[in-house]
């Protein structure tokens, strides 16, 4: 149960949004923006954020959107990662969003709220960062196109009163050769102790990993050592290891130990096998 009242509001345009957005902020109502809602529930329920009133955003048709368009794939931030993982317009997506969370919470769980969230694993953007997309972002200063690798950084990058309303990939990149990998102490449900997804453009190979760090990640320190044909396979993912962005990450899932075990044996398998295409 969650251990407060709160208001909700559903916006059916972007300046609705905004606007409630605005009013309840001046009221100090402290509002948030709605998708799925699973993330907000959980971390209510445990006390870790507080609201007053929530903007439900999936009445916005440009929220809605995912469809191919003058050759970007638009990915609405209301699409549900169950409508990614069926539609398939981006395997490599596709992939990576069958494997977060169970059905029914991917029922629920949005594009949007998936990159946005707190929850530190953020499948979703895996694709987006190794497909250097945009995100178009609407606030109170208008409706911006940004690249992802500038907004965002370990995690979304949004200026108060702003919600992400589409990501934009171009769609050369949905049709790449790739891999996806989720390694799971156990059973086939549950957050990872590694993942990786990888695609291969121009005979070199980009990757971002989940559950490494404490955050979603694309490093191209990384991605040069592992592209470098003249060393041997081996030695460069233990040199890449060594230039990860912050410590491995040590939870009841995994020791930082086994993490790094399992990181070095998934990337020997990702790598061998786009090479060879």
């Amino acid at each position: 149960m969650i251990p407060f009242d709160f208001e909700y509001y559903k916006a059916t345009s972007i300046p609705e949004a905004i606007y409630l957005f605005q009013n309840l902020f001046l009221q100090g109502r402290n509002p948030l923006y709605y998708g799925g809602g699973t993330e907000i529930i959980t971390l209510a329920r445990t006390n870790r954020i507080y609201t007053e009133a929530v903007i439900d955003i999936k009445g916005i048709p440009e929220c809605n959107v995912f469809a191919h368009h003058d050759h970007k794939l638009l990915v609405g931030s209301a699409v549900t990662l169950t409508r990614v993982s069926e539609e398939r317009l981006f395997p490599l997506l596709s992939r990576t969003c069958s494997e977060a969370a169970d059905q029914t919470a991917r029922n629920k769980i949005t594009v949007g709220g998936n990159i946005c969230g707190r929850i530190i694993f953020r499948e979703a953007v895996l694709s987006f960062l190794l497909a250097d997309s945009d995100i178009l972002i609407a606030g109170p200063s208008g409706i911006n196109k940004k690249p992802i690798h500038e907004i965002f950084k370990q995690r979304m990058r949004l200026q108060r009163g702003e919600f992400v309303v589409q990501v934009h990939t171009d769609t050369d990149y949905t049709k790449l050769p790739f891999i996806a990998v989720k390694k799971r102490r156990i059973g086939s449900v549950g957050y990872p102790v590694v993942t990786i997804a990888a695609m291969k453009k121009e005979q070199l190979v980009r990757v971002a990993f989940s559950g490494v760090c404490a955050f979603p990640f694309r490093s191209h320190q990384i991605e040069t050592i592992l592209n470098d044909r003249l060393t041997p396979l081996e030695t460069r993912i233990e040199r890449a290891v060594r230039h990860l962005p912050a410590p491995l990450l040590s939870n009841t899932d995994a020791s930082a130990e086994y993490r790094a075990f399992v990181l070095k044996n998934t990337l020997l398998d990702v790598l061998t096998a786009l090479e060879e295409v």
